[in-house]
């Protein structure tokens, strides 16, 4: 199996022109770059996947890491595509929220999009489940402990986004 090879990034989120591949050391100062993306549906749920066990097994968004070449906005397209069987290059796609926390550089997009979970063709090697969750689902997760630090983070931000937007 092929490595991935992908992007480095500057602390400012600037792409460095440097690359390496998944699994190698990464130089000190310079950040791989992940993306994730809500989708909301009109009835104000948010699409959620579950990850095979052997990635944690644990519930999350949609995201990934762009491979080398890609944008971040190639990159969350691609991701969508791989994980979920769907292409949402003509969709809107909003950026709330990007920087570097010290480990990685992240950028998070927010769109508006219905779905038939159904119909939806996983990647089965990365995922088992997706559903749709309402706010209040969410926040029974995060109570029970069901979602991650990263994840937590990620609907705090995208919830202040929502806020801002009404």
């Amino acid at each position: 199996m092929q490595r991935e090879k992908r992007d480095l990034y500057y602390e400012n989120g600037q792409p460095s022109g440097k690359t390496y591949f998944k699994g190698d050391e990464i130089p000190h100062g310079l950040y791989p770059m992940v993306v994730m993306i809500a989708i909301q549906n009109s009835e104000g749920k948010f699409l959620m996947q579950k990850r095979v066990e052997q990635k944690g097994g644990d519930w999350g968004v949609t995201g990934g890491h762009p491979k080398a070449g890609e944008t971040t906005d190639q990159g969350i397209i691609t991701e969508v595509r791989e994980e979920l069987g769907i292409d949402i290059s003509n969709q809107p796609l909003e950026t709330f929220c990007w920087g570097c926390d010290g480990k990685d550089c992240y950028k998070m997009y927010y769109t508006k999009l219905d779905l038939d979970v159904k119909k939806l063709k996983i990647q089965e090697e990365e995922l088992t489940e997706v559903r749709w969750f309402s706010m209040e689902e969410l926040q029974k997760m995060v109570d029970e402990k069901e979602l991650n630090q990263d994840q937590i983070d990620f609907f705090v931000k995208c919830s202040n986004f929502l806020k801002q937007k009404m």
